[in-house]
């Protein structure tokens, strides 16, 4: 996404962790692509460097995580959980702070890895999930719902993680002034407040709706104490 999604501290998981999350991926890999099971833990290796790369404190694989946990909540609730999976797993898989095709890319690199033996329409699906995660406009359909939902959950934490979060995000625009950096991201903040919900599904009003309208509303108020407008 663009301004802000869900994450964690960027410790490094059990070995145990590790392996289970790549036999996650590459079952889904494998459920996706027939006959691409050769190639899936390659994929899922070349997707951990990506997260992993050194400008990043908050678009980490930890986000990944923290998605991914949200997700085993609500995929019951799917019409299609696998490719919103996938379209977790690559929608911040390209990330330069400010850029404005991060998504884009992230895209195009999921339909150049999963190549001409993915079926079209899955890409697309898929393609269409990513491209939800700019965040410009609430999505109209169900499962571009959830994955919006998932991206943004980390602002219906403890008020500490939350603010932990905008820290690490901060973090990633080290070499933004503060008066370039905020004034845009309170822009962002308030396009969310202003929505009739900050959540676009039931299953994550229920669960964080409160907390994250009172997060939301104490950060902008924190930012309007320091004289952003």
């Amino acid at each position: 996404m663009n301004e802000r999604s869900g994450g964690l501290t960027d410790a490094t998981p059990p070995v145990e962790e590790s392996a289970r999350e790549r036999k996650r991926f590459t079952a889904l890999w494998t459920r996706s692509l027939p006959g691409e099971s050769v190639m899936a833990e390659t994929i899922h290796g070349r997707l951990i460097e990506l997260y992993g790369e050194p400008h990043r404190h908050y678009h980490t694989l930890n986000h990944i995580r923290h998605c991914l946990r949200e997700f085993d909540r609500a995929a019951a609730l799917m019409a299609d959980p696998d490719t919103v999976e996938m379209a977790l797993w690559f929608h911040d898989a390209i990330y330069q702070p400010g850029a404005k095709d991060n998504e884009r890319r992230s895209a195009d690199l999921f339909r150049q890895w999963s190549g001409e033996l993915a079926d079209p329409g899955f890409q697309q699906r898929v393609d269409d999930l990513i491209m939800a995660t700019t965040h410009q406009e609430p999505p109209d359909r169900g499962d571009a719902k959830f994955l919006v939902d998932i991206d943004l959950s980390s602002f219906g934490l403890p008020w500490e993680a939350c603010e932990r979060d905008g820290r690490l995000i901060r973090a990633e625009f080290a070499g933004i002034a503060d008066d370039q950096y905020y004034p845009g991201h309170l822009r962002f903040l308030r396009t969310l407040q202003d929505r009739a919900t900050f959540f676009c599904t039931e299953f994550f009003q229920r669960r964080y709706e409160r907390v994250a309208r009172e997060n939301l509303a104490r950060i902008i108020a924190d930012l309007g104490a320091r004289g952003y407008r």
